[in-house]
């Protein structure tokens, strides 16, 4: 039985490990991007439908700064969206071996290619 916990715990582990991974490569990414925008909380709120529009239409991050080092940020509900799906394919640590496998795999070369069928 304490085998069992342990294996639990250890799983637990890594799936927090690997969500923290892909938050910090989220991260990564966007703020050293060109997609990132800044405004103080009374900018954002004087202009919410702009910053909104540029989130949602161009990808935006959009970083809310408010005093005292707070702030949050803003993502389009399709970047929420797709971060939620990466955290669901890699909660399974079976599932998240094999697309690491698959990656490995597609960077070495190792792919097939079919022709597409027309469809009549």
């Amino acid at each position: 039985m304490l085998n069992l916990k342990v294996k639990r715990q250890k799983y637990k582990e890594y799936i927090k490990y690997l969500l923290f991974m892909i938050l910090i490569k989220y991260l990564y990414l966007y703020l050293n991007s060109n997609n990132m925008l800044a405004a103080n909380y009374t900018e954002f709120r004087t202009e919410l439908k702009k910053y909104m529009d540029e989130v949602e239409d161009n990808h935006e991050t959009l970083i809310i700064k408010r005093g005292a080092g707070k702030g949050a940020v803003m993502i389009s509900l399709n970047e929420y969206n797709a971060i939620m799906e990466t955290m669901h394919l890699l909660s399974s640590k079976k599932n998240a071996e094999r697309l690491y496998a698959s990656i490995e795999q597609m960077k070495e070369g190792k792919v097939v290619h079919h022709n597409l069928i027309e469809v009549k």
